[in-house]
């Protein structure tokens, strides 16, 4: 059945409680308008303190807003909060809110109009995460790092102070995640476990119909507090309409049948069709949707298990083999072979590209030599490769390729390496479980900070998120006083510093940078990129 089907049902029922559309009239009747999309995964909540996932994070972000947000160069921008102070040592937080905020309307409030934001809602949301009862999968944003005894406070209606136990700079960053969107306590205790699909919130639109598995729609608030820089309220379109076709392929039909105004990623059966071999969109379809290609902080790599052990046992253990394989392959002719020229390769460290701290001028990884690979193979007492058993890269069938794309082209400097098949899963467990010695993984940022992929290498922390067993006393003091540093200049220094010990000791072998494909129809503007891949509706036209 076609989605438009679908869909008019619901718009019926969401354009009887709109109100201030600006649409145009047609025929005497005004045309709403609604910024439709898929989500192929599903939709498990609209709660935000369930929002782990992009589904949840899109969905969330339209209905909520919490103390800071972040621009599209993820720098950090004011929200409900308009100003902050942080205290010398780090520990205190102040941030002073807007007074001209107010949640949705709805039947939990007096007279079912909307109140006006206060700190104590901060408290409340911030307390609710870390709440047992909530079993909220953020929780852990907070627990290691807040004060015990009172780590959110009311000072009064405007101001709300968060106290830490310990610095930790990048918390910012951590309070722009959907997990800090900030609820009203009225609505959560009217609904209970049904706040999952009744939310009330402070964002640009408003929950109005979810029929799950079919159909959900969000309208616009009238009275939300943003505006452009003319002074224009937002958002500009009336209404958001999603649904949730599970299968790639059926999607990119809607969206060519224009049944959808945007589309994230594509089906791999479609990629010769639409993208010519830099990974631009093929000339033919150029004047018939827009793409834009973004940097995703997602990095692809390969980890080797660092545990202390016998080097004839695990080769890997040598620093200067581990080297070896950074150099003995080509990571441009693999994004270009196997991705289409989707992605980066990835020759500055590990940290991806798209993140501020990123610099190629200041950071040197690994390029293609497989001269320097055979001399360093040389050096550690295997010239040619010779003496070195048969390696064992442990992966899934979805980087199937990959495996086998490296494991060739390693042959050419004398390395067996033999791609083993596991499913995801049981991956993760052995990884955890130290029992595989060479595996490919992917760390996706929680936030936009470097120190989300640092934490990876911190020896202090266990597996997850050190699978490798990576263990670097100068690493960890840099780590350390990264997590004290106010200055951004100083602790992007630490981090590249951080970067340059993690190249030369090779826990890892960084693969590519991903990137995100965003097609979107003709007529709609301001839908701006972001590293993240959150979506972004306040600021869309559609023409």
């Amino acid at each position: 059945m076609r989605i438009t089907v679908w869909f008019s049902f619901f718009v019926v029922l969401a354009v009887a409680s709109l109100s201030g559309c600006r649409g145009v009239q047609h025929n005497g009747q005004e045309q709403l308008k609604f910024f439709r999309y898929n989500q192929v995964s599903g939709l498990a909540s609209l709660d935000p303190a369930f929002a782990k996932d992009q589904a949840g994070n899109w969905v969330c972000n339209q209905l909520f807003n919490s103390l800071v947000q972040l621009d599209d160069q993820l720098k950090i921008r004011p929200s409900l909060a308009k100003s902050w102070d942080i205290s010398d040592d780090g520990l205190t937080y102040i941030f002073h809110l807007r007074t001209d905020v107010k949640f949705h309307n709805d039947d939990c409030f007096a007279n079912h109009a909307g109140r006006l934001l206060k700190a104590q809602d901060v408290v409340f949301s911030f307390s609710r995460i870390v709440d047992p009862k909530t079993s909220s999968p953020g929780a852990w944003i907070f627990n290691k790092d807040i004060d015990k005894t009172a780590p959110f406070t009311a000072l009064n209606d405007s101001t709300f102070q968060l106290k830490l136990q310990r610095p930790f700079m990048p918390m910012l960053g951590i309070l722009s995640m959907q997990y800090c969107s900030i609820v009203p306590e009225e609505a959560v205790k009217k609904y209970g476990s049904q706040f999952r699909s009744h939310p009330v919130g402070t964002g640009p639109f408003m929950y109005r119909k979810w029929r799950e598995g079919t159909a959900l729609i969000l309208v616009r608030n009238p009275d939300y507090f943003e505006t452009d820089s003319s002074g224009h309220k937002l958002p500009y379109i009336d209404g958001i309409k999603v649904t949730f076709i599970d299968n790639k392929k059926t999607e990119f039909l809607a969206f060519k049948q224009h049944e959808l105004d945007f589309i994230s990623g594509l089906d791999g059966s479609y990629i010769d069709e639409v993208l010519d071999d830099n990974g631009s969109l093929k000339s033919g379809l150029q004047d018939k949707f827009n793409l834009l290609k973004t940097p995703y902080l997602n990095t692809e790599y390969l980890g080797f298990l660092m545990k202390p052990g016998n080097e004839k046992e695990n080769p890997l253990l040598n620093k200067k083999v581990r080297q070896a394989i950074n150099f003995g392959f080509d990571r441009r002719e693999m994004i270009q072979y196997l991705r289409k020229g989707v992605g980066r390769p990835a020759e500055s460290g590990f940290t991806p590209y798209g993140l501020p701290s990123y610099d190629t001028t200041l950071v040197k990884g690994y390029t293609h030599n497989n001269a320097r690979a055979l001399e360093l193979l040389k050096e550690a007492g295997f010239p040619g490769g010779n003496g070195l058993p048969e390696m064992k890269l442990y992966t899934n069938e979805t980087y199937k390729e990959f495996g086998l794309f490296i494991s060739k082209q390693l042959e050419q400097i004398g390395l067996k390496v033999k791609v083993e098949i596991s499913q995801p899963a049981i991956l993760r467990e052995w990884m955890s479980q130290s029992k595989v010695n060479m595996f490919r993984g992917s760390w996706l940022a929680d936030y936009p900070d470097a120190e989300n992929y640092f934490a990876f290498f911190y020896s202090k922390n266990g597996s997850p998120p050190n699978y490798t067993r990576f263990n670097n006393t100068e690493f960890d003091q840099l780590y350390e006083r990264s997590l004290l540093e106010k200055d951004d200049a100083k602790r992007f220094d630490l981090y590249r510093a951080m970067e340059r010990i993690i190249i030369e000791e090779a826990p890892v072998v960084p693969l590519y940078y991903d990137e995100v494909l965003r097609f979107s129809q003709k007529n709609i503007e301001g839908l701006a990129p972001n590293a993240l891949n959150l979506l972004d509706l306040r600021r869309v036209k559609i023409n």
